[in-house]
């Protein structure tokens, strides 16, 4: 392993320690925006407000990678579960502690995997221009010198650039590293070896610590008990929509309305509480979940208001057809709206659970009746919407609020 010298450059000394570990993050209890590298106590106020400004601007960046991670794998089959198990895991971690911060989860190392993914597009760029201007060479002369040239220099830049994007990632994936190649040390790397085995242990380590199958089970789990809840009211509701008397359509129709009124009323908070609590049975506690609302009606009617008032904008998505190319687009909409949705919903049950006496009765009963309008508006907008989607009554079984978002996947 190298050691770093006095005569090494600044950015070389810190590419060093990052070898030690290429991949993984330092550990820590939470990712908020003013976590950050340890600074002695000692350090100038000026290079610690700077040191400040730039771990808050790489949480927010981590942000936003995770948001355009999570809008990729939902359009993804089976990986669209992943996305669901970590807005559960949002959910959960809030409902369990109360702080709104634990809610994001993972994001240093979604602006790690973000900036991976932004510096090795930017280095490939120019090779996109070469590779454009060969080909252009290519058909009008395939046998000039030139188009030869072009080939060769066409070949040459992509080996220095793949070269030079693995060994920025080897570094620690951070966008300075794709800036800054450091030669020195990649020379003192080489000849000191060992590359291999540091690359394979901190990825390998890396991808540990991203917890894929955690939430791709938590996602799956959720998934086909959240199904279990919608199947019978919404099944119930398209068929009636095959009735083609409207009057009758409507009458058979209304037992289903009703289930799925209940089921809208309990199915936020019960997802919430089975993913704090980490268990499939949870998903059916509804005795568990009564009782936690009378802890915090108000609480508990905020964050229904939030999920079904966040879902209406969803349904104009449902128009038109959207091409798998770009579903991830509209995706991004989906993760925007539905993140706070389960952020509200894991603090109204962080709120019942700390309190241990139920509410005031006047409480209990403001918040049960404010509920009601709250779900008929839904159901009646969701209705109205079947009119305008390409998939018809069939697109009730796209419950983007609660399941992955399918909608925005052509059959």
């Amino acid at each position: 392993m190298p050691v770093a010298n006095a005569s090494w450059p600044t950015d070389e000394l810190i590419a060093a320690e990052e070898i030690v570990r290429p991949l993984g993050d330092p550990p820590s209890s939470s990712e908020t925006p003013d976590q950050g590298v340890g600074i002695p106590p000692k350090t100038p106020i000026f290079w610690r407000i700077g040191s400040g400004l730039l771990s808050a601007g790489d949480w927010c960046f981590g942000v936003v990678s995770m948001v355009v991670i999570l809008a990729f794998l939902a359009t993804v089959p089976v990986l669209n579960l992943m996305s669901l198990g970590y807005l559960l895991e949002v959910a959960g971690r809030i409902g369990r502690t109360g702080k709104f911060t634990q809610g994001f989860v993972g994001i240093r190392k979604a602006s790690k995997i973000g900036s991976m993914v932004a510096g090795a597009w930017l280095m490939f760029l120019p090779l996109r221009f070469l590779s454009d201007a060969w080909q252009s060479a290519w058909l009008i002369d395939p046998n000039s010198p030139q188009t030869r040239n072009l080939w060769t220099v066409t070949m040459i830049a992509t080996v220095a650039v793949g070269l030079h994007v693995a060994w920025a990632c080897y570094r620690g994936g951070r966008f300075r590293h794709f800036l800054w190649p450091a030669p020195i040390l990649f020379f003192k790397t080489i000849f000191h070896g060992g590359m291999y085995a540091h690359a394979r242990e901190g990825t390998l380590a890396f991808i540990r610590e991203l917890h894929l199958w955690h939430y791709f089970s938590l996602g799956a789990r959720g998934f086909f008990g959240t199904l279990a809840w919608l199947a019978i009211p919404v099944l119930w509701m398209i068929g009636a929509r095959q009735i083609t008397e409207p009057g009758a359509a409507f009458v058979v129709s209304l037992p289903g309305m009703l289930m799925f009124a209940f089921v809208l009323l309990y199915l936020p908070f019960l997802q919430a509480h089975f993913a704090a609590e980490n268990r499939f049975k949870a998903l059916f506690e509804v005795r568990k979940v009564r009782s936690l609302f009378r802890q915090a009606p108000l609480a508990w009617w905020l964050a229904l208001l939030t999920t079904l008032l966040f879902a209406l904008p969803l349904y104009l998505l449902k128009i038109e057809m959207i091409d798998r190319e770009i579903a991830w687009l509209p995706s991004l909409f989906f993760v925007v709206f539905i993140f706070p949705a389960r952020m509200l919903s894991g603090w109204a049950l962080a709120v019942a659970k700390k309190r241990e006496k139920p509410a005031h009765f006047v409480w209990r009963w403001l918040g049960r009746l404010a509920a009601i309008p709250v779900v008929v508006s839904y159901i009646f907008f969701m209705y109205l919407f079947l009119y305008i989607s390409w998939r018809g009554a069939d697109s009730l079984l796209e419950q983007h609020a609660f399941l992955v978002p399918v909608p925005f996947l052509g059959s």
